[in-house]
């Protein structure tokens, strides 16, 4: 594969929009913590790199099929993936967490709390596994993690599940999502803890 790379002179990274991993600056250029990462990785190898938002539920086929020569996106290492692809060492700690409106975080305190509830999360995410594991039918497939994040800002479901990271960077104060928030980190052992949102 590397070799295959180096030939061709371009290494094309597979995403999705997913702050602060790889998300478009105000120029409209790909930027993020995993964007600087793997344009670094390509300056060592020599080529360029180029990004292409691809559908998360489909990761694999993409890669399968060689429209994308890697998948860097703040990925969570799954048994799943560890048999579709190579998987480097983790280097960055992750969880899934329940986001919804601030003013209701106080009213679902525990996964049984969230059964009725519509919950939007992305295809083939650990959220959506994350979801199925602690018995929450009742979801939404969007696109993408922002998208998820959008249904609930735009009222449309009552909560998402997606990334630590995603929900540091996207909801409360100072960011575009003052309103929204998390307390509950989902487990896969069906279990739920309370964080402290950010």
């Amino acid at each position: 594969d590397l070799v295959y790379v180096q030939n061709k002179g371009t290494l094309v990274v597979g995403i999705t929009e997913y702050e602060p991993m790889n998300y478009k600056d105000d120029n409209g250029e790909w930027t993020g913590f995993d964007t600087e990462f793997a344009q670094a990785v390509g300056e060592k190898l020599g080529v360029n790199v180029e990004f292409v938002e691809i559908n998360w539920d489909y990761k694999y086929n993409e890669l399968d099929s060689k429209s994308i020569d890697c998948i860097w996106n703040g990925m969570t290492i799954t048994d799943e993936g560890k048999e579709a692809a190579s998987i480097s060492d983790p280097y960055a700690e992750n969880a899934q967490v329940v986001v919804m409106k601030q003013d209701q975080l106080a009213n679902y305190t525990d996964v049984e709390s969230l059964k009725d509830l519509t919950i939007a999360v992305e295809g083939g995410s650990a959220g959506e596994k994350a979801a199925a594991a602690a018995g929450l039918t009742n979801t939404v497939v969007s696109n993408t993690q922002a998208l998820a994040l959008t249904e609930v800002s735009s009222g449309s479901c009552d909560a998402c599940i997606i990334d630590l990271t995603m929900a540091n960077s996207m909801t409360g104060e100072g960011t575009s999502n003052a309103n929204l928030g998390f307390e509950l980190k989902l487990e896969a052992d069906r279990k739920s803890t309370r964080l402290n949102s950010s």
